[in-house]
């Protein structure tokens, strides 16, 4: 790997969610190399489980319980990071997923769905506005607003980049998730007005965009009640050249290339699939 620790050191990360299952993954990660990391995540135990690991294996981290859809939280975490940690020079701006009220039950409309309102029947036209706002806040509100508060100390700082999580979806808008096709978009192009706007004073600003993990948030999505794998996950397998799903090490190569400046301090703007070639396969 391109990365050395001795390049990583001195930099300090804030991370919101931080607590989460990839995120979390890649916090521990870019910990063992040197980098002081704030754990932001609205679910406070799941920061201190992730900055506890850290710390026990004699790295640095703060654990932290805000939300990133409202401001004044995110502003207490500035102060507390800035105190106890520094000035920091890699924002990840990884909180985001989906809702179930943001979700259709099926693929495709048909005449028989409009007719049919019984339990777990979800079409577009039901869809509940506020997890509609709630998929689209969370996704690139919270991103923007991150972005808003924890940016301005990094001007002009030796290295300093954000990195958005995006996904797939905003390649390819996916079935069933109208809301987080919609906010993933929102969170690749704001990536690329960023890295635009903050040229001037010395900001990278990137995005991941990650193909298909088992996470939490999609669990339900792809596997059926008996454990196996659901039709619509053979289907993806079948769209994704190197046959498997993603695990959260397939991230840290990219994450760690990018946050190190003199491998990739010419890379500004871009949006990276992390997927095993899903985006670049159109199924013939």
């Amino acid at each position: 790997m391109i990365t050395s620790s001795s390049s990583l050191k001195k930099k300090i990360a804030v991370v919101t969610g931080g607590g989460g299952i990839l995120c979390g993954y890649l916090t521990e990660k870019i910990a063992e190399y040197g980098i002081k990391v704030a754990i932001i995540d609205l679910k406070r135990e799941a920061a201190e489980f992730v900055a506890q690991k850290i710390n026990e294996k004699g790295g640095t981290a703060l654990p932290i319980e805000a939300n990133v859809l409202d401001k004044n939280s995110l502003k207490k975490a500035e102060s507390l990071i800035l105190n106890k940690l520094g000035p920091w020079n890699i924002l990840i701006n990884g909180a985001g997923g989906n809702h179930p009220k943001g979700t259709t039950s099926s693929e495709y409309l048909t005449l028989n769905d409009l007719n049919n309102e019984g339990p777990g029947i979800m079409n577009f036209f039901d869809l509940d506005i506020e997890g509609v706002n709630f998929v689209f806040d969370l996704n690139f509100l919270g991103t923007f607003l991150s972005t808003q508060v924890f940016a301005k100390k990094m001007i002009n700082q030796k290295g300093a980049i954000i990195i958005n999580i995006s996904s797939m979806n905003a390649f390819r808008p996916l079935s069933k998730i109208p809301a987080y096709s919609a906010a993933k978009a929102a969170v690749s192009n704001f990536t690329q007005w960023l890295a635009v706007y903050f040229s001037k004073v010395g900001i990278r600003v990137n995005a991941i965009a990650p193909g298909f993990f088992l996470t939490d948030q999609n669990r339900s999505l792809l596997i059926d009640k008996n454990g196996a794998f659901n039709s619509r996950a053979k289907r993806i397998l079948d769209h994704t050249p190197l046959e498997r799903f993603g695990t959260p090490e397939d991230l840290l190569g990219t994450l760690l290339w990018l946050i190190d400046e003199e491998a990739s301090g010419f890379v500004n703007g871009i949006v990276i699939p992390v997927d095993g070639g899903f985006s670049a396969f159109s199924g013939v």
